[in-house]
């Protein structure tokens, strides 16, 4: 018999190739497309098998069901850099001039969840979801490099960092199995022990080799192998996932909490020349807090606090600046640890990020509920980050949904559609200071899921 271990990554397989959902971040704004459909909002409302995946405490609330979704993603991704003015040439290394356009913009994003009733008070489910979003592909561009800095004439390479088409992809599918327990008819705890699987792969970053540990500790004399064209590789690990739900509070107000761990991943072996610490990417935790409160019979107000520390993977959160201090390409660092694949490696200096969401949920006909919501995140990436951030600019702050779900003798139809508006930063090139870069990026999704009570 197959082990765990293999039947989940084959149902990984389903989700990998059609992941991609930058938006707070690179984590999915919501779960389920009824939390979608509300900005994500919902760890005080749990309405579907996706509950697991905000609020494990939510399960116990949720009946005997199933819930199947998808959602069309399309993100419009892209930079532009100005022209250089160092010394009317170039700097160590100057992108363009050029302005380029992310292709792959249309992925499918499925979903899926189970709830089972134990008992009255007792219950167990399985979430599965994914995040996703450090997805480009830029197939034109140029580089220029000047090894002394000084502006000189350089020489120009085509694609965006001098080596080809140049981007990344990183998936994240997570199989969250909750148990649920409700001490009363309105307060519920749940525990959710997660498997984790991520893929990556990246291509046309060999400009970046005499930054690498590797290069540096070789004194020059040999390339790295594993930092960029390596094909997909997949890394396994887990975390785990609390929460608590209290009803009827105040009045008709519902508070909700839940943390999901730091969960703790393989290294990307055949990424260890890339990524800090020999490769290792391990994925932020995080915490939601929030209420629900009927404003009338058929209204319903759901407001979510949700805050991701990125600052637990050194990988995203290290600023691109520590390669200044690799001691390589005549930069006068003397820290190996700080080149790519070190202990400090320098990566796309993401900062942690506060989000705020509010819905609202409408029962306009007893068969038919209507939703909206709006959330605003801050930004992960400053303006002294833009380089790195080419490969993976998630710059998007403020998400507007609606969403409607019919009843019928089949079960619930549900559908949601969400606009994260245009948003860009700007910053100089930290290689070329003259240089101003701009990261940009917007993006639509439609999505639907079929719902049934058993």
């Amino acid at each position: 018999m197959m082990s765990m271990k293999k039947i989940l990554f084959l149902l990984s397989l389903c989700f990998a190739p059609m992941i991609a959902n930058a938006t707070n971040g690179y984590f999915a704004h919501g779960h389920g497309i009824k939390s979608r459909a509300l900005a994500g909002a919902g760890v005080a409302f749990p309405q579907d098998a996706m509950a697991g995946a905000t609020n494990p405490a939510g399960m116990a609330f949720v009946g005997n069901r199933y819930d199947i979704g998808a959602v069309l993603f399309k993100p419009d991704r892209d930079y532009s850099a100005g022209s250089s003015l160092a010394n009317g040439n170039g700097g160590a290394f100057t992108i363009g001039p050029a302005s380029e356009n992310s292709g792959d913009e249309n992925f499918i994003i499925p979903s899926f969840g189970i709830n089972y009733m134990l008992d009255d008070r007792n219950a167990i489910g399985l979430s599965i979801y994914g995040n996703g979003g450090l997805n480009t592909t830029y197939d034109g561009g140029t580089a220029s490099f000047d090894p002394t800095g000084m502006g000189g004439a350089g020489v120009t390479f085509p694609g965006t960092f001098g080596a080809g088409t140049a981007g990344v992809d990183l998936f994240q599918i997570f199989f969250n199995f909750s148990y649920a327990h409700k001490f009363s008819e309105n307060l519920s705890v749940g525990i959710s022990p997660i498997f984790a699987i991520q893929g990556f792969r990246s291509a046309g970053l060999n400009a970046f080799a005499p930054f690498t540990k590797t290069f540096a500790e070789s004194g020059g004399t040999v390339m790295p192998d594993n930092l960029t064209r390596n094909g997909q590789e997949y890394s396994y690990g887990g975390g785990v996932q609390i929460g608590a739900l209290a009803r009827d509070v105040i009045g008709t107000m519902d508070l909700g909490i839940s943390y999901r761990s730091k969960m703790y991943m393989d290294e990307f072996d055949d990424y260890a020349d890339l990524f800090a610490e020999d490769g290792d990417f391990d994925i932020p935790s995080t915490l939601w807090a929030g209420f629900a409160v009927d404003l009338t019979e058929k209204l319903t107000l759901v407001a979510d606090y949700q805050k991701i520390w990125y600052d637990d993977s050194e990988a995203v959160s290290n600023d691109i600046q520590n390669l200044f201090a690799c001691p390589t390409a005549g930069l006068g660092g003397t820290d190996v640890e700080s080149c790519l694949g070190g202990e400090n490696g320098g990566g796309f200096g993401w900062d942690n990020i506060d989000i705020i969401k509010v819905g609202l949920q409408w029962e306009t006909h007893p068969d038919v509920t209507m939703r909206f919501g709006y959330s605003h995140s801050d930004n992960p990436i400053s303006s002294d980050q833009v380089l790195f951030n080419i490969l993976a600019p998630g710059v998007i702050e403020d998400h507007v949904t609606i969403g409607a779900t019919i009843e019928t003798q089949m079960g619930e139809f549900n559908l949601e559609a969400t606009h994260a508006l245009h948003n860009s930063v700007k910053g100089a090139n930290p290689f070329d200071p003259t240089q101003e870069i701009r990261l940009k990026m917007n993006q639509f999704e439609i999505g639907a899921s079929w719902s049934k009570e058993f």
